[in-house]
């Protein structure tokens, strides 16, 4: 089984991309590809860009990598209670080029955050819209007040009521994958 994970944060030291490597070291007995978001860099959606110059090739990669893939993990930053722009442009363009960006496939939704809410209204939204692009959420997490929670040194969440959630969270998308 082959499991793709990544975060919808640019940013090179994203807590949810943390959060997402981890997760997938969970998976026994799969291999594990953490994406880079920043590797599918696009320039800004525009109807008028797409009749000029065509589908970004990062954009068509992105997909390409989902494809691979047996299960998701996502997790997403909460920036102003919506996507990463970063994210969401890349997002855009891939509907452009298949609207079932997910492809059906078993995942893995996150959000975290250093605050109390642990990125919980992104999380809402994604678990409402995720479906009508092909998303198959079969677990979904928050995880508040990441710094109390996440060992920076070791890169691993720590024991206790999350730790917990998050295995059961991960051998249920093992589970649908298999």
């Amino acid at each position: 089984m082959k499991i793709i994970a990544f975060s919808t944060s640019n940013k090179h030291e994203s807590i949810n991309k943390k959060l997402a490597t981890y997760a997938a070291s969970l998976a026994k007995d799969a291999e594990v590809e953490v994406l880079n978001i920043n590797d599918y860099s696009v320039m800004m959606f525009s109807e008028d860009v797409e009749a000029a110059l065509g589908q970004p090739e990062n954009a068509k990669a992105f997909l390409a990598k989902l494809g691979e893939a047996d299960a998701l993990i996502m997790s997403t930053a909460e920036h102003n209670s919506y996507y990463p722009a970063f994210f969401k442009n890349l997002f855009d363009w891939c509907t452009r080029i298949d609207r079932n960006i997910f492809q059906e496939k078993p995942m893995l939704l996150m959000a975290t955050s250093p605050g109390g809410r642990g990125g919980i209204t992104i999380l809402e939204l994604a678990l409402k819209s995720l479906p009508r692009f092909g998303g198959n959420v079969v677990a979904h997490m928050s995880l508040p007040n990441f710094n109390d929670h996440f060992d920076l040194e070791s890169n691993t969440l720590n024991a206790g009521e999350y730790h917990e959630a998050l295995e059961a969270a991960v051998t249920k998308l093992c589970d649908a994958a298999s």
